[in-house]
């Protein structure tokens, strides 16, 4: 992935260039967490009134940032995915950067109707809402080891859809990983007995 939207080297934070020289086979940097800490803003009544959404362009943005993220979910499973799946749409751009990283292919879980060929289908509850997700049928190959990606878990709704999306498609589920968890929805309930990893809880 491109470093679009980066600021020049000279700008780079001090902090990010201290954490990238030590390693952290395990666990989340605290450095990083950190970092992306501060990097994240709240929306209030976005996109329904009453919901407090995390706006992670700021983090997007930030290419030394962005770089330390991969980093540390590379950290922790290389050698052991086959694949990296990432969920619309944050989970794209977070899964295809590690699934770079980590030289193996990306698989996108899309919104009903976004995928041009047979899907397999999984329909869930939002914190606002009802949606349904998709994943091509082909999508793996027997077995693959996968890592799911996404940005925010909330209620676990979206990642329990694409752990079940995952499976049915032929694929094992290695772990999910998020950058920030909101603890008081208990989503880390809903995925009871699965690897979870979350860079923040809040």
């Amino acid at each position: 992935m491109g470093n679009h939207g980066t600021a020049p080297a000279a700008q780079a934070n001090p902090q990010v260039e201290t954490l990238m020289a030590v390693p952290h086979p395990t666990g989340a940097d605290p450095a990083v967490r950190d970092l992306v800490a501060g990097l994240l803003r709240d929306i209030p009544d976005f996109p329904k009134p009453g919901v407090l959404f995390k706006d992670f362009t700021p983090l997007l943005a930030n290419g030394p940032a962005l770089q330390a993220i991969t980093d540390d979910v590379v950290r922790r499973y290389a050698g052991q995915v086959d694949v990296v799946v990432g969920v619309e749409a944050r989970g794209f751009i977070l899964g295809a950067a590690v699934a770079y990283a980590l030289g193996v292919g990306f698989v996108p879980v899309r919104k009903a109707g976004k995928l041009p060929g047979r899907t397999h289908q999984a329909e869930y509850t939002l914190e606002y809402g009802t949606a349904t997700l998709e994943l091509h049928v082909d999508a793996f190959l027997e077995g693959e080891r996968a890592l799911i990606m996404d940005d925010v878990l909330a209620t676990g709704g979206t990642a329990v859809a694409t752990c079940d999306l995952v499976e049915r498609a032929g694929a094992t589920v290695t772990a999910l990983e998020f950058v920030l968890d909101i603890g008081f929805l208990k989503g880390r309930d809903a995925l009871a007995g699965r690897q979870v990893h979350s860079l923040i809880t809040s």
